[in-house]
């Protein structure tokens, strides 16, 4: 843990905030490194804003996302109506799922891609299904689209839910859904459904109307924000959703926000920027041959022009403090990266960190294809490290069951060689017979006993998927995924305003499994 930073509080206080005392962070908000990060090498610090600046309610954001779904379901695509009185339970997906699209099934898996939990729609599936759907070692399934769906964001998380139900109602009402629907034809019709929400605007008029219903207030996000510029690099906005969306959830954010329409946007936000850029189409926005159009916004009118940028639209470097990069204009929409690095002036893509809550549209190709460095938002983590700090026992009772069954399972495995090849009268044999079968009982024993301690230790995290970053004992895919393309991770975005801007983050040693032991670890 490192001294000399604070946590955040209803003020907004960050690392550079005057304090008469030291200061530490809760675990629950330190930020997590994969690979070093030297934050003197960076010159820019770029942020996604849907569910990175902007935390959204699931309970209320997701629910409209929810119910709005299944409007479009009944009445544009002819589901039944009996579907408008569903409920939704928010908290019943999490992140790193795989939707098998064929067989309506929902799966958890390792880092291996080895499936650890599945259910098809609302039921677990039994060992032996699970088995004779996935067990294959000879054809291992990428678990990739077409014929599956990665549950990677959280907004996703609402109509994985509706899916399994719709797998559960299909499942025993066939004649009730669409003629000729299958789990796949499904899958797309909810697809669809979400796609017409967004396109006529339906969940962010709402949340336009009472952003403070639908998103949480964060007082540390523009103390932050003035940080990163006061240390001398330039700041960027790269989202998905259109300028007139932008505006109203980063006014909210960067306050003080007013729901009076007389009022207008007077765009203030904008200072703590030095380019925005709206409409991005990320993931696509991140391969610099995307041949998209950039276009300059007029903040007040919202109206689109040709962009011009050329480099000798800057003055100064974007990496001196006295001196930031000015652009004649900072609000753009479409493009590409290699637009925004000319925005930029950057020598280096290693100069860019980039925020982000998306693991494959914004981490993944931005890493992957450009090298930016890389710090994703899981907000999910703050409670899972808090639960993991409390079960420090259980841990250990795990790994002494583990060693019990497996010290029961070697003295089987003596018995049945000295049964099959040693010389043993028959008053031997029968004494090891029935000692074996003591020891056969006292495996099951241990081997339930040991079941049961995992199966509650993972329900402490979620009743049903169990811990976000484990399956098992292995890392999940998720986990696989962050530790392979996050620099840095964490649970939340302003976590960043707690550590110095000029920090140098390190990884934690990497063990391998004969290190446990050796260590003790």
């Amino acid at each position: 843990m490192d001294s000399g930073a604070v946590e955040t509080t209803s003020t907004g206080a960050v690392w550079s905030t005057p304090s008469a005392e030291p200061r530490s962070i809760s675990i629950g908000k330190e930020i997590f490194c994969n690979r070093s990060l030297n934050m003197r090498n960076i010159t820019a610090v770029g942020f996604d804003m849907d569910y990175t600046l902007a935390q959204y309610k699931p309970e209320t954001f997701e629910s409209l996302a929810y119910y709005g779904t299944i409007e479009k379901l009944v009445k544009d695509l002819h589901y039944p109506e009996e579907l408008l009185t569903w409920e939704f339970d928010w908290k019943y997906m999490v992140r790193g799922l795989v939707l098998d699209k064929k067989r309506g099934n929902i799966l958890k898996m390792d880092r291996h891609k080895y499936v650890k939990v599945a259910y098809h729609g609302f039921r677990e599936l039994l060992k032996e299904e699970k088995v004779a759907a996935y067990g294959s070692t000879l054809i291992r399934d990428s678990f990739d689209e077409p014929d599956y769906a990665l549950i990677d964001t959280l907004f996703s998380l609402g109509e994985a839910y509706l899916f399994a139900q719709l797998v559960d109602f299909m499942d025993s009402n066939p004649g009730k859904v669409p003629a000729g629907t299958d789990y796949p034809l499904m899958y797309k019709d909810v697809r669809s459904a979400v796609d017409l929400c967004h396109r006529d605007g339906t969940l962010k008029r709402m949340v336009a109307k009472d952003p403070g219903r639908y998103i949480n207030e964060d007082l540390a996000i523009v103390p932050m924000l003035e940080m990163i510029k006061k240390s001398g690099r330039s700041t960027f906005l790269v989202t998905n959703s259109l300028w007139d969306y932008t505006d109203v959830v980063m006014n909210y954010l960067c306050g003080p926000y007013t729901s009076d329409a007389g009022s207008g946007l007077n765009h203030k936000w904008l200072q703590y920027f030095d380019i925005v850029i709206t409409g991005s189409s990320k993931p696509s926005f991140f391969h610099d041959d995307n041949r998209a159009g950039l276009f300059e916004v007029e903040p007040d009118s919202g109206k689109l022009l040709n962009a011009d940028i050329q480099a000798s639209k800057f003055i100064g470097s974007p990496r001196s403090s006295r001196q930031h990069a000015t652009p004649v204009h900072k609000v753009y929409q479409g493009g590409n990266v290699g637009h925004l690095h000319r925005l930029l002036s950057v020598a280096s893509s290693s100069q860019i960190l980039y925020v982000g809550d998306h693991i494959y549209g914004d981490i993944l190709h931005s890493k992957k294809v450009l090298g930016w460095r890389t710090m994703l938002v899981i907000p999910e983590l703050e409670h899972e490290v808090k639960l993991l700090s409390e079960s420090k026992s259980t841990r250990k009772e795990l790994r002494h069951l583990r060693m019990e069954r497996d010290s029961i399972e070697d003295r089987i495995h003596h018995l049945e060689w000295s049964l099959k090849f040693d010389d043993l009268t028959e008053n031997q044999k029968e004494k090891l017979f029935s000692e074996h079968v003591n020891l056969l009982q006292q495996r099951e024993h241990a081997r339930r006993l040991h079941q049961e301690a995992q199966r509650q230790h993972h329900q402490k995290f979620h009743k049903v998927w169990g811990q976000l970053m484990k399956t098992g004992y292995q890392n999940s895919r998720f986990a696989h995924q962050v530790e392979r393309f996050a620099c840095l991770y964490s649970s939340q975005v302003t976590n960043f305003g707690l550590y110095s801007p000029n920090k140098y983050y390190r990884p934690s040693e990497d063990y391998m499994p004969h290190e446990f032991d050796v260590l003790e670890l």
